[in-house]
């Protein structure tokens, strides 16, 4: 999904097809690397400050769904996330850059572990181009928090959906 010619790939991940194994989360009974995806944008809006990626699965179990990987404050230059950006303590993101804590409670990217047996969940990549060049929210705020301020300041945004099952 684009909105204005601003559009969101991966060369790790075909939209609308299955996720490879290698992205698995590394705990609760999953053993994949729990590497992060490359994702790369284009198009953002002149006026673009700042954006935000975020990976959710509306599929969980939880009522709420899941969020795998919340990034803000991401430059303006910015049009990638490289292999593994979502590595534990942020070394790997663009400078500026910033983990908002995930459902798994890491600030880092948490792959996916849906429960054995569920049909394939969904895992829906975004990109938000943003009005702002920072958002306005602590280190610790939850995503959902994260996810209001962001909504309130995105001009626009790409998505891609696919899908992971065990």
């Amino acid at each position: 999904m684009s909105q204005h010619g601003f559009t969101l790939t991966s060369p790790d991940i075909v939209a609308g097809a299955s996720i490879d194994a290698r992205f698995e989360f590394d705990d609760f009974g999953c053993g994949g690397e729990n590497r992060s995806p490359v994702l790369r944008w284009s198009g953002a809006p002149e006026g673009t400050k700042s954006f935000a990626v975020t990976c959710y699965d509306p599929d969980a179990p939880t009522g709420s769904g899941f969020w795998h990987w919340y990034v803000i404050d991401l430059p303006p230059g910015t049009a990638e996330l490289a292999a593994d950006a979502g590595a534990r303590g942020g070394a790997n993101l663009p400078q500026g850059a910033r983990h908002i804590r995930n459902d798994y409670g890491q600030y880092a990217w948490g792959g996916m572990c849906p429960p054995p047996g569920d049909k394939p969940h969904r895992y829906v990549f975004t990109v938000h181009a943003l009005s702002v060049p920072r958002i306005d929210v602590p280190d610790d705020a939850p995503a959902a928090l994260a996810g209001f301020n962001v909504n309130a300041h995105t001009l626009t945004k790409a998505s891609f959906t696919a899908t992971y099952g065990r």
